[in-house]
């Protein structure tokens, strides 16, 4: 049986579109905030045991190595990349504790 594309049909319709691309929205956000919560933890984590143990540069190498064996299937595990998540944790956890919170509390993201 054709379905007849009536008035009802179109609203249905756009109201699918509608929830669909908000939820597209939302699980982008999510992610977002995640992946944003994950790179603070690992900069941290990174700065702090250099900081602590008095390593140098050749353990982010290290690391960079070890964790794209472990998640080969995630582009941020570079060693470029560790070095810019530190610098990123440490460029904002010397400024004002406030910065800190809205990284770890996103907005946008609840």
């Amino acid at each position: 049986m054709l379905l007849m594309k009536n008035k009802e049909y179109l609203q249905l319709l756009q109201d699918i579109k509608v929830i669909v691309r908000s939820a597209q929205i939302k699980a982008a956000i999510s992610v977002n905030k995640e992946l944003l919560g994950l790179y603070w933890d690992l900069g941290k984590m990174i700065a702090e045991r250099q900081a602590k143990s008095k390593w140098g540069a050749s353990v982010v190498d290290l690391l960079a190595s070890d964790l794209r064996k472990e998640f080969s299937e995630m582009k941020c595990f570079s060693r470029a990349n560790l070095f810019n998540i530190r610098q990123w944790y440490l460029y904002y956890s010397k400024r004002d504790e406030k910065v800190q919170q809205l990284v770890r509390q996103l907005p946008w993201g609840a």
